[in-house]
């Protein structure tokens, strides 16, 4: 194995649903594919009525399925090193901002910055990952727990190639490029417009396809990573997150065309380190090793 990848996710799920055929095409392919999840996703909102008993009420009940749905999932991606920030329960998961998770001194939000990428840069020295993936420094779309992560992971990549910092973590390793999940807004407008037709009383149809606080402008987007042959196994790893996702309705219902489109290719924004030279049609980079030798 000669390349290697690392992502840094901030609930069970968040990995599939953004990277999910990135890294089943990259395990598939002899990378050394490595996650990091950085909480057990505690404060989650259960979407099966049969588990609903799992809702979060200040015990790690859900916490802990969720942590078998990671596992099941990642069987169904093919990825086999996947771990949580600091070990399970470390840093819980912190709800949303008003919250009162989100004020608990244990939650990943209030975690201090220092520790918790200190956590990390052991994780980098041992992996030694070319290729870093996070979120952009809005997270996404706002969640606390996602910026931190974004936050957590830019300081440890810098912390992990200082040779002077932790020395104690393994030797300093210096990553060649930082990706941040995007979707393009493109594929969101035409993925709205296209549900309309089909389920208008769906609430994700009933989106303003011009304001969506998540989408990202396509000027922004560097890569993307298509695997349309790896669709079946990111769906299998979908039902697998089932008290998060259900796979029956909303976007699901787009079988094919764009919908097969918003979830076949994922997208990216590099953040640190140089394009390499594959490139699509668009212009696009359809590698996030591209440039970087083995």
């Amino acid at each position: 194995m000669t390349h290697r990848l690392l992502l840094v996710h901030a609930h069970p799920d968040d990995e599939t649903i953004g990277t999910g055929i990135t890294m089943a095409k990259y395990a598939d392919q002899g990378v050394h594919v490595a996650l990091v999840t950085c909480t057990l996703g505690e404060e989650g909102e259960v979407v099966v009525d049969d588990l609903s008993h799992l809702e979060a009420t200040g015990g790690p009940e859900l916490g802990h399925h969720r942590a078998q749905e990671l596992a099941d999932a990642m069987a169904a991606l093919g990825v086999a090193d996947f771990r949580q920030l600091g070990g399970p329960g470390r840093f819980r998961d912190s709800g949303m901002v008003g919250t009162e998770p989100n004020l608990r001194p244990d939650s990943f939000w209030q975690s201090d910055l220092l520790i918790a990428a200190t956590e990390l840069v052991s994780v980098i020295r041992e992996v030694q990952p070319q290729v870093v993936v996070t979120y952009d420094d809005f997270g996404g779309y706002g969640h606390p727990d996602h910026i931190q992560a974004h936050r957590v992971t830019h300081y440890a990549v810098a912390l992990a190639q200082s040779s002077s910092f932790r020395a104690d973590l393994g030797p300093a390793w210096t990553v060649s490029k930082v990706y941040w999940t995007a979707m393009p807004r493109s594929i969101m407008r035409a993925s709205i417009l296209a549900l309309r037709e089909q389920d208008s009383s769906s609430p994700f149809a009933q989106m303003d396809p011009d304001d969506i606080p998540f989408a990202c402008d396509d000027a922004l987007i560097t890569t993307m990573v298509s695997g349309p042959e790896y669709l079946p196994v990111k769906m299998a790893a979908m039902r697998a997150h089932a008290t998060q996702i259900s796979v029956d309705g909303g976007l699901f219902a787009l079988a094919d065309g764009v919908g097969a489109q918003a979830f076949s290719n994922e997208y990216f924004r590099l953040a640190q380190g140089s394009l390499g030279p594959d490139r699509d049609d668009l212009g696009l980079e359809t590698d996030l090793f591209s440039g970087i030798a083995p």
